[in-house]
């Protein structure tokens, strides 16, 4: 189940240090017009620490959402396959949160992977653990050379976020101390006939197997 926002301990930590280093800075203006220059400098300085560590701890409240917590093998979506044409098919995709969609998709194979959130043990004591979330589906052919030439079909399955918490890890350093950001193992089964699927998602990266 993905984090709710209000309860992440990065959305409670970013509003008492918000509070804390607005407190701080009003307190520092408030020294500026008595004219205690040091105590000024000291508070100021310290609420914008505060401020600036609140404004960090929001961005990672809400680049954590529309992530799934891991900590075992989980249902992560519902597939219904079925073959339109030669090498083509249908696939309904059933989200455990009640989203539904459908794609027409090229190929001899359904191909689905994750990204994947890793949490260092830092982290782990705020009650972060590894999350992920469904990336793309696409089809994918047996045949090397038609898997360079013939029609590709792609999709995304990720929802829009307003702060891509992957992407900044991968594109920042200074959040290694918190996590690791890569993508799991993506998982592919041929289409053959009718069937329906699950997507399994372990610590060991994605499943998928006909449904019981």
């Amino acid at each position: 189940m993905a984090p709710n926002l209000a309860a992440s301990p990065f959305a409670v930590a970013s509003l008492l240090l918000g509070l804390l280093g607005a407190v701080l800075f009003l307190a520092g203006i408030f020294a500026l017009f008595k004219a205690r220059f040091l105590r000024f400098t000291v508070h100021t300085l310290a609420g914008l620490l505060f401020l600036s560590l609140g404004a960090l701890s929001g961005t990672l409240a809400v680049g954590i959402q529309g992530y799934s917590a891991l900590t075992r093998e989980t249902l992560a979506a519902h597939l219904t396959v079925q073959p339109t044409g030669t090498q083509r098919f249908s696939a309904a995709i059933r989200f455990p949160d009640g989203r539904q969609a459908r794609y027409d998709i090229a190929g001899d194979e359904i191909y689905l992977d994750a990204r994947v959130l890793k949490w260092k043990p830092v982290a782990n004591i705020f009650g972060l653990h590894t999350a992920y979330e469904l990336d793309r589906v696409a089809g994918r052919y047996r045949d090397l050379q038609q898997e360079k030439t013939a029609p590709r079909t792609v999709y995304a399955l990720g929802q829009d976020r307003p702060v891509d918490l992957f992407g900044l890890r991968r594109r920042h350093a200074f959040l290694e101390p918190l996590l690791d950001a890569e993508y799991g193992s993506a998982s592919f089964v041929p289409v053959t006939q009718a069937a329906n699927l699950d997507v399994l998602v372990s610590t060991t990266g994605l499943l998928i197997r006909e449904a019981k």
